[in-house]
C-alpha cells in the first residue's frame, strides 16, 4: 500500500529508438553526458533526485537568508541533534562538500583510510588529501555477490572487516591511520546494510588505534530499518530509536542530505561532543567556511535548512522509510522474475545488477556495466549507472550497474517499464548484438573517470579496422 499520493507532476517523455541511439552516440557512450530531457526513468542516482514533501515546501517559506545568526540554521541543528544526536555541524552544499571538509581536516599525506567500501567521491576526497583509501569488506560478502548466491545469512552483507583494519594497522602502523570509516548503508558494494554490532567493533577498533570513528550517514535511516527487520535485538524498536543508537558510536559523520536528508541539494559534517574533538571541530568549521560559506549557512540557502530540517525527521518515520525500501524490494523482485541476475537481497535505495552475469560474453576490459547501461538508455530511455571496473579502475570491484530510486517519485507503471527494458536488453544479448566498450578518451583524476570519459563500441573499432 502506497503512502503518498501526488499533487504535482512532472510531464516526461519517451524518445523514439533512433533517438535514444543518437543521443547515446552523442554523449560518447556516457550515460552522464546525456541530456534529462531524453532520459525517461531516470535511476542514474537517488542523490538529490527525489521528491520533496508537502511540509517541506511550506518550510521553504520561513527560509532566513541570513549570512551568518540564521534561524533557519538554529532549526536544521536542532533536527540533526534530535534525529542524529550531534549539536556541533558544518553545513555543507551537498554530501561532497561535506566529504572535502572532514577528509581535508583528516587525512595527511601518507595517511590509510579503511572502510566497509569507499564510494567514488569519498575515495577521491582521501586520495585528493594525500591519503590511500583501502576498502575493507566481510570477503563472504564480496564473494556472495559475484557468485550470484544470498548465502546462508546475508542480512548484513555491508558490514566492516575489522579484523582488515588491524591487519592493516599492524603493516603501515596505526599513527599512519587517522580515520576508520563505516558507510550506511554500503552504497559500493550493492547497498547492503551494517549492522549495529559491527559499528560498535568498528568503533573498538578505533579506539584501539587512537582514529577518529566516523561513519558516512547518508542513508543512515534505510539501514536503521534494516537493522530492526533483521536484528532480533532490535525488533521491538522504532526506526528513530535505531538509527540513534547506531550513530551514537561515531566520533563524527558525514552526510549528504541529499539521500536520507530527502531534500535536493544540501549536507552537512557533525562532530560529537567529546573535548577531544574540539580541535577537528575547529578545522573542520575554518574549512567549511574557506570552501563552503559562513557555519550558519555552508553553501546553502536558508530555505534549503530549513527543508532538510523537516526532511530528517521524515526520515525516519515508519510509513515512509518502509514505503521507500518496499518499492526498491519491489523492482528486485520484478527483475528477479524475468532471470536479471540481481544481488539479493535488494539495498535500500537501489537494485544492483551482476553485469558480467548478465553479458557474459563480455570480458572485464571492455566494460560489461557500461555496455548493460548503454543497453538501457537505447532499448527503453532509463538510465543506470556502472559501479564495476569503469568507475572504480585498479580495484576489484564486482561488474554492479545500480538502478537508484530517487525518493518518492516513481511508480508501478515506471518500475513495470524498467523490467520490460531488461526483457528487450536480454533479446538484443541472445542475437549477439551487444558490443563491448572501449575508452577513447578521460580525465586525469582515474577515480572519476566515468563522470567524463568518453567511449565507443569495440564492434566500431573493430569494424573500422577491418575496412
Amino acid at each position: 500500500m502506497r503512502a503518498y499520493k501526488s499533487k504535482v507532476v512532472s510531464p516526461i517523455q519517451l524518445p523514439e529508438r533512433d533517438e535514444r541511439a543518437a543521443n547515446l552516440e552523442r554523449a560518447g557512450y556516457n550515460v552522464f553526458e546525456l541530456d534529462s530531457e531524453g532520459v525517461y526513468v531516470d535511476l542514474l542516482t537517488d542523490s538529490g533526485t527525489g521528491t520533496m514533501s508537502e511540509s517541506q515546501w511550506a518550510a521553504l517559506m520561513k527560509g532566513d537568508e541570513s549570512y551568518a545568526g540564521s534561524t533557519s540554521f538554529e532549526r536544521l541543528q536542532e533536527a540533526i541533534s534530535d534525529v542524529m544526536g550531534f549539536e556541533r555541524i558544518v553545513p555543507a552544499h551537498q554530501g561532497r562538500g561535506a566529504e572535502n571538509v572532514l577528509y581535508g581536516a583528516l587525512v595527511s599525506e601518507g595517511d590509510y583510510v579503511p572502510n566497509n567500501t569507499h564510494f567514488d567521491t569519498t575515495r577521491a576526497h582521501v586520495t585528493n588529501a594525500g591519503g590511500e583509501p583501502v576498502d575493507c569488506p566481510l570477503d563472504a560478502s564480496v564473494e556472495g555477490i559475484e557468485s550470484g548466491e544470498e548465502g546462508e545469512n546475508r542480512n548484513f552483507a555491508g558490514d566492516l572487516d575489522v579484523e582488515k583494519v588491524r591487519e592493516l594497522a599492524a603493516e603501515v602502523g596505526a599513527e599512519r591511520i587517522p580515520a576508520v570509516v563505516v558507510t550506511l548503508t554500503n552504497n559500493s558494494l550493492a547497498g547492503q546494510p551494517v549492522s549495529v554490532e559491527n559499528v560498535r567493533r568498528a568503533r573498538e577498533v578505533a579506539d584501539e588505534l587512537d582514529a577518529v570513528f566516523v561513519i558516512d550517514a547518508c542513508r543512515f535511516a534505510e539501514n536503521a530499518f534494516f537493522v530492526r527487520e533483521r536484528d532480533p535485538a532490535f525488533a521491538d524498536a522504532s526506526v528513530a530509536e535505531v538509527a540513534r543508537e547506531q550513530l551514537s558510536s561515531a566520533d563524527a559523520v558525514v552526510m549528504s542530505g541529499k539521500k536520507d536528508g530527502l531534500v535536493n541539494v544540501g549536507g552537512f559534517v557533525g562532530i560529537g561532543d567529546d573535548p577531544a574533538l574540539d580541535g577537528l571541530y575547529d578545522r573542520a568549521r575554518e574549512r567549511g567556511i574557506l570552501f563552503e560559506g559562513f557555519t550558519t549557512y555552508g553553501g546553502m540557502a536558508g530555505r534549503d535548512l530549513e527543508a532538510m530540517a523537516v526532511g530528517l525527521r521524515e526520515a525516519v518515520e515508519e510509513r515512509y522509510v518502509a514505503d521507500r525500501v518496499g518499492q526498491v524490494q519491489r523492482l528486485g523482485d520484478m527483475l528477479a522474475e524475468r532471470d536479471v541476475p540481481v544481488v539479493r537481497p535488494t539495498g535500500g535505495h537501489a537494485v544492483y545488477v551482476d553485469a558480467a552475469a548478465f553479458l557474459p560474453e563480455i570480458p572485464a576490459e571492455q566494460f560489461p556495466g557500461q555496455a548493460l547501461v548503454c543497453e538501457l538508455y537505447r532499448e527503453g530511455g532509463v538510465r543506470g549507472v556502472e559501479l564495476g571496473s569503469f568507475a572504480f579502475p585498479d580495484t576489484d570491484r564486482p561488474e554492479l550497474v545500480r538502478l537508484a530510486l530517487p525518493r518518492r517519485t516513481y511508480g508501478a507503471d515506471h518500475l513495470e517499464h524498467v523490467a520490460e527494458t531488461f526483457e528487450s536488453v536480454a533479446e538484443r544479448r541472445d542475437a549477439g548484438e551487444i558490443s563491448g566498450l572501449e575508452i577513447v578518451e578521460e580525465p586525469g583524476m582515474a577515480e572519476l573517470r566515468h563522470f567524463s570519459a568518453e567511449l565507443r563500441p569495440v564492434a566500431e573499432r573493430e569494424a573500422t579496422t577491418a575496412d
